[in-house]
């Protein structure tokens, strides 16, 4: 497969693909609420003659393109929810939804997966194997991934690759990271039960809101002094819930928190860590404590071996390949890296603000890069694994 070439159809793709995005772009739809954007993007494939598989899921696409030549299967992902949030931008194109934005770019990844779809679509005579492409609802809660593996999504696949667009980087460059890249994200809460009464008489009772109070500033020595200061993690409380009113002591306070981790055992060791010093903190007041953990998504971990398979097609892209920098933001791309090996990357947009923003915006520039990219990395991929889908 010639890069030039492939790149130059690319380019004639553009306008199409911008006109892709800035439809979703317009009718966002929150997770597991995708239906118009399934059909957009079903109905898209269709019309240019690629393969839908049928799938158990109300909403959420699976395609595929498949070469001449027998081989193994790759997959391609791409996450196509939008967000809870009010849009600012004053785009054109902006969200007709009150109260409903794509802020975190997942339109552009869908477009820019399409776009690669098409490509292999027009070069699948140079495919030795087939290349799965999974659109995948529900991103930002976490499920959508799971959801998509117990569908059947990834059954036969070899490898699995995906991106995140990212604002800081300019188009054209993409950021690789063997290993870890996106955090794990867990989360807890932490029930401090005192014993409830009159404020003036607080010696009759047990105020858990000083107990938890307590408890607040003493959880970030979890991190500072109970882990090597060569792992990494962030803990972080997000809600406090006690009382009704402003006279009476109540009988529980509430904490509510996440943690974010790169690495298993760090991961594994959290809530023992997080319990035993909640609840010598608590009994120090006379309270007890009841911990709830939610165990969430993994890290997203970059087989070595995938990021090279990317690196060598985006050299012959000429596209720059920075080190990624790590997130400690998570992304359920990480189960299917539970399932088989692949490559989550960062994409240059240029854009103008971080993820979540009212104002997010990106340079629709990068379709062409991302929709070559991710079609001469599954061409190459499926080389390299070869018909026994071994490297």
């Amino acid at each position: 497969m010639k890069p030039d070439v492939l790149l130059q159809a690319a380019q004639e793709l553009q306008p199409k693909l911008v006109e892709l995005r800035r439809k979703l772009h317009s009718y966002p739809e929150l997770s597991m609420q995708e239906v118009e954007t399934t059909r957009t993007i079903a109905e898209l494939l269709a019309a240019e003659g690629i393969k839908l598989l049928p799938m158990d899921l109300p909403v959420g696409v699976l395609a595929e393109v498949s070469g001449p030549v027998p081989g193994p299967t790759v997959a391609l992902r791409a996450d196509i929810d939008a967000l809870p949030v009010q849009e600012e931008t004053g785009l054109p194109f902006a969200s007709t939804v009150a109260g409903k934005m794509h802020a975190c770019g997942h339109d552009f990844h869908t477009a820019g997966m399409v776009g690669a779809a098409l490509l292999l679509h027009r070069f699948a005579e140079q495919m030795k194997g087939t290349v799965r492409i999974l659109f995948q609802p529900a991103e930002e809660k976490g499920t959508g991934a799971k959801a998509m593996i117990g569908a059947g999504a990834l059954e036969g696949v070899k490898a699995i690759f995906g991106m995140h667009n990212k604002p800081e980087l300019p188009v054209g460059t993409i950021g690789l990271l063997p290993g870890p890249l996106m955090a794990s994200v867990d989360g807890f809460r932490i029930r401090v039960n005192g014993k409830g009464g009159h404020a003036a008489i607080p010696h009759r009772a047990i105020d858990p809101i000083v107990a938890a109070s307590a408890i607040v500033g003493s959880l970030q020595t979890v991190v500072s002094r109970s882990l090597s200061p060569f792992d990494s993690a962030v803990l972080s409380i997000c809600s406090f819930h006690a009382g009704t009113t402003w006279n009476v002591i109540p009988d529980q306070a509430v904490l509510d928190g996440t943690v974010r981790t790169f690495d298993p055992e760090v991961r594994r060791s959290i809530p023992q860590l997080l319990e035993r010093l909640a609840a010598g903190i608590a009994s120090g007041y006379g309270a007890e404590i009841d911990l709830s953990w939610y165990a969430g998504i993994p890290s997203v971990t970059n087989d070595p071996a995938m990021v090279d398979i990317v690196r060598e097609a985006a050299g012959a892209l000429d596209l720059q390949v920075t080190e990624a920098q790590r997130s400690s933001g998570g992304e359920d791309f990480a189960h299917y890296q539970e399932q088989v090996p692949g490559c989550f990357l960062w994409m240059g947009t240029s854009g103008t603000e971080e993820w979540h923003h009212p104002r997010f915006t990106l340079n629709e520039d990068a379709l062409v890069p991302s929709s070559a990219l991710f079609a001469l990395t599954a061409i190459q991929a499926l080389k390299r694994l070869g018909s026994d889908g071994q490297l």
